[in-house]
């Protein structure tokens, strides 16, 4: 469980680390790994959204462009026309924040413009700096995550000789480019990027080292649900990866992330709001937090 760090997204700032944040996917793709195709209507796609937060998600990812291994990417105007009445119907019917997951400018600013809260960067900037101009400029929060190479080859025989510190080192540094950028390091978030430019030991050992990562002084996300690390260990398919993703999450927390990235919200923050409670009991941290993150100011 990682210590209250501050982040501060368009003038709010929350205090994360004792309650762990739950960021619910939607993914408005045909060809996402675990839920392609499903959300592909924007009316559907919002009550999917509208029924994460009741759920227990404190922000809807809304993303328009699977990321997956092999995945081929979107032009800009495709990827806009997925997400935008999305973010839009999500803006007018809720006040949980709302991330937009993409690493286009084009893409970031109209979901800014329609009442997104966050960007949510795989590239962490890398393809597109103007990205954190945008996000400064709307006083955004912004998520940067590593990955080694792009979706389409990056788990072409990914090799590290120490993930984590590497990892550390690729965030620290993306984080002072950001500074001087404009965007304030309390607006920063970052992630290890489980999955993506890794290999099995790679994504284990990242999972365990969290509280290494979380020394950077930013809050850490972390994806870890339903992803294929899981399925190795359980032999299981994307569909049939609850428990793995349950446990998971919650060893995300307990090692020091501040943010799960989930699918399946309900499950995993009944199980996450348990380890809080547990972790309470040891005293030094104080007892879990019971607001919401939409709801506070």
């Amino acid at each position: 469980m990682a210590s209250d760090v501050l982040f501060r997204v368009k003038s709010r700032e929350f205090a994360l680390g004792r309650r762990a944040w739950i960021m619910g996917i939607v993914n408005v793709t045909p060809d996402s790994f675990s839920d392609g195709g499903l959300f592909l209507d924007p009316a559907r796609a919002i009550e999917r959204g509208l029924a994460l937060v009741e759920d227990g998600a404190d922000v809807v990812d809304v993303g328009g462009e699977s990321t997956r291994p092999g995945s081929d990417p979107v032009t800009p105007d495709e990827e806009i026309r997925r997400v935008l009445p999305v973010i839009a119907g999500l803006r007018e019917r809720t006040q949980a924040l709302i991330s937009v997951d993409t690493s286009k400018v084009e893409v970031a600013e109209a979901a800014l413009d329609a009442g997104a809260d966050i960007v949510n960067d795989i590239s962490a900037f890398r393809l597109d700096p103007r990205i954190l101009v945008l996000a400064a400029r709307h006083g955004a929060g912004f998520i940067l995550m590593h990955m080694k190479g792009v979706p389409r080859t990056m788990q072409a025989h990914p090799h590290y000789d120490d993930v984590v510190a590497e990892v550390r080192a690729f965030l620290a540094e993306r984080i002072d480019v950001a500074e001087a950028y404009g965007l304030p390091r309390e607006s920063i978030a970052i992630d290890p990027g489980i999955g993506f430019g890794k290999n099995q030991p790679d994504n284990l050992a990242l999972l365990a080292g969290l509280r290494t990562l979380a020394g950077l002084g930013r809050p850490v996300v972390v994806g870890v649900s339903r992803k294929s690390f899981i399925g190795k260990i359980l032999d299981a398919p994307p569909q049939d990866r609850l428990e793995g993703t349950i446990a998971a999450a919650v060893m995300s927390f307990v090692n020091g992330a501040s943010v799960l990235r989930v699918h399946d919200v309900r499950a995993v923050a009944r199980a996450v709001r348990v380890a809080e409670a547990i972790l309470s009991a040891t005293g030094g941290d104080g007892p879990p937090r019971e607001e919401k993150a939409g709801y506070v100011h």
